[in-house]
C-alpha cells in the first residue's frame, strides 16, 4: 500500500498567553534577547505579533482575553516544563539571562543530550535552555 505524501511542513508559530503586548515585547527582546519579526494591528485590541529567538519556530504572543485566558498565563501546560530553547553556547546564554534577571529553577546539568537548566519566564512558563550534544 502506497504510502501517502505529504508537503514538508514545519510548526511556524507556538501561541504564548500574555498580559499585554508591549510588556511582553519588552521581555522577549530584551530580557531574553529575541528578534521582533513582526507586529501588526489587527483590530483596536488584537496585535500579531511574533518573536523569534533566531531560528526555529517564532512565538505568537496572544494577549489573554477573558478570565479563563488570563487564569492560564504562565500555566499553558500545567506546570511541565513547555518550551525548550535551544542555544550553541549554554554558558554565554545561562550567564547572559542570570545578569539580566531570569530565574532559573535548578542549577545547570549534564543530561546525555546535553547541558540544561530549567527556567521561568517573567509570566511563570517553564523553559528549558539546552545546548545539545553533538551526535
Amino acid at each position: 500500500m502506497a504510502r501517502p505524501h505529504f508537503p514538508r511542513r514545519s510548526v511556524g508559530a507556538v501561541a504564548i498567553l500574555v498580559p499585554d503586548y508591549q510588556e511582553a515585547i519588552e521581555y522577549f527582546v530584551g530580557t531574553l534577547g529575541f528578534t521582533l519579526v513582526e507586529d501588526t494591528r489587527l483590530s483596536e485590541e488584537k496585535r500579531w505579533v511574533l518573536v523569534s529567538p533566531g531560528s526555529g519556530t517564532s512565538l505568537l504572543l496572544a494577549k489573554a482575553k477573558g478570565e479563563r485566558q488570563r487564569a492560564a498565563i504562565g500555566n499553558q501546560s500545567g506546570g511541565r516544563v513547555f518550551l525548550f530553547l535551544t542555544t550553541d553556547d549554554f554558558w554565554r546564554d545561562y550567564r547572559t539571562y542570570m545578569s539580566r534577571g531570569v530565574e532559573f529553577q535548578e542549577a545547570p546539568r549534564h543530561e546525555e543530550y546535553g547541558m540544561v537548566a530549567v527556567f521561568a519566564d517573567r509570566y511563570g512558563n517553564r523553559w528549558d535552555l539546552i545546548e545539545r550534544h553533538a551526535r
